[in-house]
């Protein structure tokens, strides 16, 4: 009989270390990213420095390195959802913005009144509007936007602080390949102004 050889204590410490370390990665390319806040864009919805977690796999496996080719196709970002996404300007930052129309949709702004397909949306609870001016078209695409349609793969997004966010109204289009996920809940909440964290808003489900 043949005794097997233990492994030492430190072999297996590493062992466990670069299992953990590849598993961690596996889920943060390919299934859940954490992210932070840092403006206040998509407010009341997102605070700065609320933390949250973006599912990566609800739009589709996409392949590292490859420019956003996806392997395994689940479903496209809808309306509403909220979206992380490489910047277009500067695909080194990501941006979080929420889906107003998709490709094929054709949207316009009129005194900061939103219309997609010609139709008036209403009932965006989330939508927030910090100022009553109204900017015209000469000025600034913020509050008139003359009738655009969105082009097929590609997403029209704005900021739930509608009078202070980057957004689609001012780039463009963000492309579908250029989406990392969908926003799904807020894990961890720093108000660096008071100091504290924000306990009521750890585990909001994000709609």
């Amino acid at each position: 009989m043949v005794k097997k050889k233990s492994k030492s204590s430190l072999r297996e410490n590493i062992e466990a270390i670069i299992i953990a370390i590849i598993i961690a990665m596996f889920i943060r390319t390919f299934i859940v990213q954490a992210f932070k806040i840092p403006s206040g864009s998509m407010l009341e919805t997102l605070q700065i420095g609320d933390q949250i977690l973006v599912n990566k796999f609800i739009y589709g496996v996409k392949i590292p390195f490859t420019n956003g080719k996806t392997l395994i196709p689940v479903k496209n970002p809808e309306k509403g959802d909220i979206v992380v996404f490489k910047y277009p300007e500067d695909p080194s930052k990501d941006f979080i913005k929420r889906v107003i129309a998709t490709g094929g949709d054709t949207l316009e702004i009129i005194n900061k009144k939103l219309y997609v397909n010609d139709n008036l949306v209403e009932g965006e609870t989330y939508a927030v509007y910090k100022t009553s001016q109204i900017y015209p078209a000469s000025k600034t695409s913020r509050d008139n936007l003359k009738k655009i349609k969105v082009p097929e793969n590609k997403l029209f997004v704005m900021g739930d602080n509608r009078d202070n966010s980057h957004d689609s109204r001012f780039w463009g289009f963000v492309d579908l390949k250029a989406v990392r996920g969908e926003a799904f809940i807020i894990y961890w909440s720093w108000n660096k102004n008071n100091f504290g964290v924000r306990w009521n808003r750890i585990g909001d489900l994000l709609l």
